[in-house]
This record gives structure tokens, C-alpha cells and sequence, in this order.
């Protein structure tokens, strides 16, 4: 039996208005009357703002959905992820997370809060020293090491941590928008 075929009988009702449309709560900022534009409200910063030092951190709680999902996403169902009795046989003795779902967590810090909306990856060095479990709270952080105001890139340092332990290291390259002239 196809699962996605619709079956005979009445629709079941719309969880929402079907006349409404379904307005990303982005589009809200435009009615708030600030005199900018979206584009410029949504904007991280220019990379004439960032000074060497300059740091941000991102934290998440690892689920038991984030791993599924990601999975489910990038496809790589590796069993020391997905299955408790595969995993006891392992060094780690449990279902550990993706090492790229964590480092995925240094790209939400440098992708929204700095340098933020705009900036591009140009490059990322990743080593990955113990692992990340379910339950877990990983804390992404990046520091400015290096900002080349000319070319507009920027180099940072990235850790992230669970407690104490440090989980991943590395250096981000990134392009970071040049203020309008």
C-alpha cells in the first residue's frame, strides 16, 4: 500500500486558515515602521566592526532528534549513531552525535551572530577530540584572530565544548561583507 496516497473520504481539516498565507516572521520587521530596510535589519556586520578579540558563542542540547535528522539530511547513517546495541561494542560505549552536526555549530556562530548574516565560509579546519552524546550541551565559540579590512576576510578560532572538554578545534576563513561606499 502507498502510505502518500490520499485515502477516499472528507479532507481532514487545515491546521491553519487555507486563505491566509503564511508570512515568515522576518517579514514582520518590515511593517515595524525602523526606516530600514530588511536587508539592512537582518545584516551581521561589516568587516570594518570586527576587531581581533572579538567573540561569539552558540550553545545547543543534543537530542535524539537532532542525530535522526541529520541523518536523515546528510545521509550518513553510520549505526554508531543510530543504534544503542552497535554503539556498546564501540569505544565510546553509546550512540555518539556527528562529529559534523557538532561542528555545524561553529557555522551557526559565525553564520548569525558574528560576523552574522552575509558572511560566507571560505574555508574551515575541523579536529575532532572527544565525542558529543545525546543530551550533551555543545558551546560553539569563535574569536577573531586575524582581519584583513582590505580583502574583507577574517580569520577565526573556533572551540567547542562540552563542560569542560574540549570536543572540536579549529580556524575558519571568512568573507566577510565591506561596508557600502
Amino acid at each position: 500500500m502507498d502510505v502518500f496516497r490520499r485515502r477516499p473520504g472528507p479532507r481532514p481539516p487545515c491546521p491553519w486558515n487555507p486563505r491566509r498565507p503564511i508570512v515568515p516572521a522576518v517579514f514582520a520587521l518590515q511593517q515595524m515602521g525602523s526606516g530600514m530596510s530588511l536587508a539592512e535589519e537582518l545584516r551581521g556586520k561589516y568587516v570594518d566592526e570586527i576587531e581581533v578579540g572579538a567573540t561569539a558563542v552558540y550553545a545547543k542540547t543534543v537530542t535524539e532528534a537532532d542525530i535522526v535528522l541529520y541523518a536523515g539530511i546528510s545521509g550518513d547513517t553510520n549505526p554508531v549513531h543510530l543504534n544503542e546495541s552497535f554503539a556498546q561494542g564501540t569505544m565510546f560505549k553509546t550512540r555518539i552525535a556527528h562529529g559534523m552536526l557538532t561542528a555545524g555549530f561553529i557555522s551557526a556562530v559565525l553564520g548569525t551572530k558574528l560576523p552574522g548574516p552575509g558572511a560566507i565560509y571560505l574555508g574551515q579546519t575541523l579536529k575532532f577530540k572527544a565525542p558529543v552524546k545525546i543530551g550533551d550541551t555543545a558551546i560553539a565559540r569563535v574569536t577573531a584572530t586575524a582581519v584583513d579590512k582590505e580583502k574583507g576576510r577574517c580569520t577565526f578560532a573556533t572551540l567547542v565544548h562540552v563542560g569542560d572538554v574540549l570536543v572540536i578545534e579549529g580556524e575558519a576563513q571568512i568573507l566577510v561583507p565591506k561596508r557600502p561606499a
